[in-house]
């Protein structure tokens, strides 16, 4: 049975996150790497656990969440998919049993709110963990003022927080946003389309979804 401990220590899986994140950083994109993989399988992994799914289907959100943006490595385009297919060969490769393998890969295809949906509770467990991952520490330009809009909304985040209330059975985001670096509005005008999703994901896991931000409910 293949864990994440596993997956954590494949030499190839963190390679190729960390070629990844050096390609993204090549763009201009916020950090990618170790820290926000590390996160997102974690905070996969938890939000399975607290709302009652067995054992096993959480550690498959957590390496769901530590290898989903591998698909970087080839391109930023598309590259949930691209990691969805690298994600097959490898755990297969690794001796995952083919269930799980394609438990996975349907997670990772499916995280990426351009195209992605919440089509089983791996999935949706990833969408919720990647899209409320928001902070100013993932910003990498230094030079505030040439920041472009993604890096003024991740930089404004001075707390992020993602509460799962198994008894409400309500998931929230909380955010303090510092409102004279990125105003609420310019937040919306980029993660509008991830704040929805991650409604939508939350809907499948039985739960409603909450967006709060500097202690205003939004959503």
């Amino acid at each position: 049975m293949i864990t994440l401990k596993d997956v954590k220590n494949s030499d190839l899986i963190n390679t190729f996150i960390a070629k990844g994140n050096e390609h993204l950083g090549e763009m201009g994109f916020t950090d990618h790497g170790k820290p926000h993989v590390s996160l997102v399988a974690e905070l996969s992994y938890v939000i399975l656990k607290k709302l009652k799914h067995d054992e096993r289907l959480a550690e498959l959100a957590g390496i769901a969440g530590y290898m989903h943006d591998i698909g970087n490595v080839v391109n930023r385009e598309r590259h949930s998919q691209s990691g969805a297919l690298m994600s097959m060969e490898i755990l297969g490769g690794m001796g995952m049993e083919t269930k799980e393998v394609s438990i996975i890969a349907a997670a990772i295809g499916n995280h990426d709110e351009g195209s992605g949906h919440p089509v089983n509770y791996v999935a949706a467990a990833l969408i919720l963990a990647d899209k409320s991952h928001v902070h100013r520490n993932r910003v990498r330009n230094t030079d505030v003022a040439t920041f472009d809009i993604h890096d003024r909304v991740n930089y404004a985040v001075e707390h992020s927080q993602l509460i799962i209330d198994e008894n409400r059975k309500v998931i929230t985001m909380d955010l303090t946003i510092d409102i004279e670096i990125c105003p609420v509005m310019e937040y919306f005008e980029i993660f509008l389309s991830r704040m929805l999703m991650c409604r939508r994901a939350a809907n499948y896991l039985g739960c409603e979804f909450e967006l709060i931000i500097n202690e205003a409910r939004l959503l």
